[in-house]
């Protein structure tokens, strides 16, 4: 049984910072291309960052690109998402997915796996 779990998720004020994790269990964690995607009330899921097995390949949505930053520990069966630097649209519940490819894929159909999802409000 697959489960992503992830955590970290809350409150915090425009400019400030979170570190979400997102901890894997029931499969060969570094076999997966792992990735964050968020989705706001009334909107539609949105790819925020992936990587690949290692980490060696990472890729983000221009939205995010220079404040948000994903990494993995493959001992640890986990993934992390940096967020710096928050604005109050970045307000969603993210989400974890993993995805049984070297490459990460950055359509949310494209993966396996999801977690259940960690509330983060921005406030202005």
């Amino acid at each position: 049984q697959v489960q992503l779990v992830e955590s970290g998720g809350g409150l915090v004020q425009a400019g400030g910072s979170l570190r979400l994790s997102c901890a894997a269990s029931g499969l060969t964690f570094s076999r997966y291309a792992m990735a964050w995607f968020r989705q706001a009330p009334g909107k539609e899921r949105e790819f925020v960052a992936a990587i690949s097995w290692r980490g060696e390949v990472t890729n983000y949505a221009d939205s995010v690109k220079g404040r948000f930053t994903i990494s993995r520990d493959n001992g640890k069966n986990t993934v992390y998402l940096q967020m710096n630097s928050l604005k109050p649209e970045d307000t969603a519940v993210y989400y974890c997915a993993a995805k049984g490819l070297l490459v990460p894929p950055i359509s949310h159909r494209d993966y396996d796996y999801w977690g259940q999802g960690t509330q983060v409000t921005v406030s202005s």
